[in-house]
């Protein structure tokens, strides 16, 4: 036992590696501090400290501050973002007026008196690592809107840090060779610290007012990148190097990436999640160690390519790599779409001509335009031919073909005559029979709305899962056309968010559709396709490893580039913007999921989590059970003892789960996170509520 005077506190203070320990005169051991300034010839001359409990915790940081450079008169440093680390309670002792006694420190603690700014290896969403200086006593929260502002990207709430996946069919795999991995996707370049307040900081998360930088040499919007890396050869020729598409370099690197092969696999990704309301150092989070920046909640808000070029290409390659990586589902009409939008961006990010830049100023000011148009609309301008007469609510009528499928039995389409008024369908057995009552009738509010379409076999269908008390009642629509589907699937979605067609994105949803399946054309003259560009484009490195397996090279080049011919035309921005519009009407887009055991289940489920609603969801085959929307919940909470998750909506429903492959925590960090981004506005005077962020996602632990 150490022997110690009455009241007295002897600090431990460890070393990294190395401990080397200092006897003082009453036979207590102090581990002195670790420093690269500090050599261990003369350890010995630094004189051991004996504080009181009644000591504050800033005296005693002072004090061991000036103990270090008084030693020795030649050494000259900066301690002034030294601070002190409980290790043993995983506790930053930030609050420099309280004592060691309201801190609860004993003498045989030991404290390490340790930089807050540490060195992190960051993957970004297009797979590329910097090295970045993090503050390791902030809230991850606060961390990534200090990493945010320096990269420019507004709205840092859409994005947290992210553990490693670990490919559990490489678990021999050696360090060295993972290291070696992660070096090829090294980009090279001086340090990056956050919060450096340089001019190129974004000055507010939600302005309307900023005054975008231009380049002064070819009047491009200039990126910030070329004050973090100078004269580098991260700017050379480009100083906006993250606003710049990274194509992928070869089908090698693709190969060896983590590939999730199942909906489970998908989930236990999720694992990694950082908790934003703890530091980095209370999650274990070490020295030079990688984590992933990614967009964590796919609710993107005030997309402006005047302001957004780095966010825009960050999100476009996140969208790209979790469709090359087979993380979300598509046909396979959409893989040659993306992979004709990836080849058509590739070849314009390498472009430097005048008339690129002209377009992409061009659009800009159309952009802004539009914006100009909408507020002028929303704000009862003249311009208001978008809402049309606001006193009577638009319909559709057509015939339409329904399918309501039963057990033991084959789909078989019945014409009916389809009204669809406010959020519902009524179907009649005939036109003449529409004043009448309907054979069926289907309220839309919160149901799940999927697409099942083939361009080629000219197949429209929306498959609707309505929720009713027993679980969910699937209904299939069929229609004849293009011009038709858009039109009712555009009702169909506004409809399950409770909106009907008078509302003000109908007419805009509609087009989405439209340019989204014109994109899926094929040419109908492939002989057109000059045979010389055949050659500067790999297959491999733009459609998903499942389609390499099923086509022959040449046949996937050809149907690129017949699918190229209908994005030839775009401008940059508008190629990413597309393909990240394309991603998002994918049936999976935007559900993060987590393994579940439902309240009365007997089996292992997944919950899915969405910008609006909560799904229960079969783990097998990912089909939806049941849906439960936002708008309806009442309130959600958290039984911290046995883990379990509760959620309350209208109508007294109740459900209740726990997460068996993860912190409960996570999942209610997702479900509070959303809530917070549904609460935002824009208002030039409007910034982060941090403290709100944290009452809805941190909860009690």
């Amino acid at each position: 036992m150490l022997t110690h005077p009455p009241g007295q506190y002897f600090w431990r203070w460890r070393v990294s590696a190395k401990q080397s320990f200092a006897k003082c005169s009453c036979s207590a051991w102090i581990i002195l501090p670790s420093s690269p300034f500090l050599s261990p010839a003369w350890w010995g001359d630094i004189a051991p400290l004996t504080l009181a409990g009644g000591c504050r915790t800033g005296r005693c940081s002072a004090g061991m501050a000036g103990g270090c450079g008084e030693s020795r008169g030649d050494v000259k440093k900066d301690w002034s973002d030294h601070a002190l680390w409980w290790e043993k309670k995983k506790t930053w002792l930030l609050k420099t007026h309280w004592t060691l006694d309201k801190y609860g420190i004993q003498a045989d603690a030991k404290l390490q008196f340790t930089p807050q700014h540490k060195l992190l290896r960051l993957q970004l969403p297009n797979m590329k690592y910097v090295k970045v200086k993090v503050n390791f006593s902030d809230r991850v929260f606060k961390a990534v809107s200090d990493i945010c502002k320096t990269f420019n990207i507004r709205h840092p709430e859409e994005l947290s840090l992210l553990r490693k996946p670990r490919d559990p069919s490489k678990k021999k795999k050696k360090k060295l060779d993972d290291q070696c991995e992660d070096d090829a996707f090294e980009l090279e370049g001086p340090l990056i610290t956050p919060g450096s307040g340089n001019i190129y900081s974004s000055p507010g998360l939600y302005s309307k007012t900023m005054t975008p930088t231009y380049d002064a040499h070819d009047g491009s919007p200039l990126s910030p990148t070329s004050a973090w890396f100078g004269d580098s050869a991260l700017s050379e020729g480009n100083p906006g190097i993250l606003a710049v598409s990274q194509p992928v370099t070869s089908p090698e690197s693709l190969a060896k990436m983590y590939k999730p092969q199942a909906l489970l696999d998908k989930a236990k990704i999720n694992q990694g999640w950082l908790d934003s309301s703890r530091s980095l150092m209370e999650q274990e989070v070490k020295e030079n160690e990688a984590l992933l920046l990614r967009f964590k909640y796919y609710s993107f808000f005030d997309l402006n390519p005047k302001y957004d070029a780095i966010r825009i290409n960050q999100l476009y390659e996140q969208s790209k790599w979790a469709i090359l990586l087979e993380e979300i589902e598509c046909t396979e009409e959409e893989m040659m779409m993306f992979a004709a939008l990836q080849y058509h961006i590739n070849k314009l990010s390498i472009m430097s001509s005048e008339n690129h830049l002209n377009n992409s100023d061009k659009e800009v000011d159309e952009v802004d335009a539009a914006l100009s148009d909408l507020e002028i609309t929303l704000e009862g301008g003249k311009t208001s031919t978008i809402l049309g007469d606001i006193t009577s609510i638009p319909e559709l009528a057509d015939y339409i073909k329904v399918f309501k499928p039963k057990k033991l039995t084959l789909k078989g389409y019945k014409p009916y005559w389809c009204t669809f008024k406010d959020t519902s369908i009524s179907c009649y057995k005939s036109k003449e029979e529409s004043n009448g009552t309907p054979a069926h009738q289907m309220n839309l509010r919160g149901c799940e709305v999927t697409p099942d379409v083939n361009i080629s076999g000219q197949k429209f269908n929306i498959k609707l899962l309505i929720p009713v008390a027993e679980g969910m009642n699937e209904i299939w629509l069929r229609c004849d056309n293009e011009t038709q589907y858009a039109s009712w699937m555009a009702a169909c979605r506004l409809a399950s968010k409770g909106k009907t067609m008078a509302d003000s994105s109908y007419g805009m949803e509609v087009q989405n559709i439209l340019s989204f399946l014109k994109m899926q054309h094929l040419n109908p003259d492939p002989q057109l396709i000059p045979e010389q560009i055949t050659t500067d484009i790999n297959p491999e490195c733009l459609v998903s490893p499942r389609y390499l397996k099923k086509y022959k090279n040449k046949q996937i080049t050809a149907r690129i580039l017949e699918a190229h011919q209908n994005v030839a035309q775009m401008s940059l921005i508008e190629a990413k913007m597309r393909f990240i519009q394309a991603w998002q009407s994918l049936p999976e887009f935007g559900i993060t999921h987590f393994i579940a055991r439902f309240q009365g289940g007997k089996k292992e489920e997944l919950i899915g989590i969405a910008y609006n609603r909560l799904i229960r969801m079969d783990a097998s085959t990912g089909d939806a059970v049941k849906t439960w929307r936002f708008s309806n919940m009442k309130q959600w909470n958290v039984n911290w003892e046995i883990k379990m998750v509760t959620v309350e909506f209208a109508d007294d429903v109740r459900v209740s789960f726990i997460c068996t492959e993860v912190d409960c925590k996570v999942v209610h960090e997702f479900i509070g996170g959303y809530i917070f981004l549904s609460t935002r506005a824009k208002d030039q005077n409007e910034s982060l509520d941090e403290e709100m962020f944290y009452k809805l996602t941190s909860g009690w632990v």
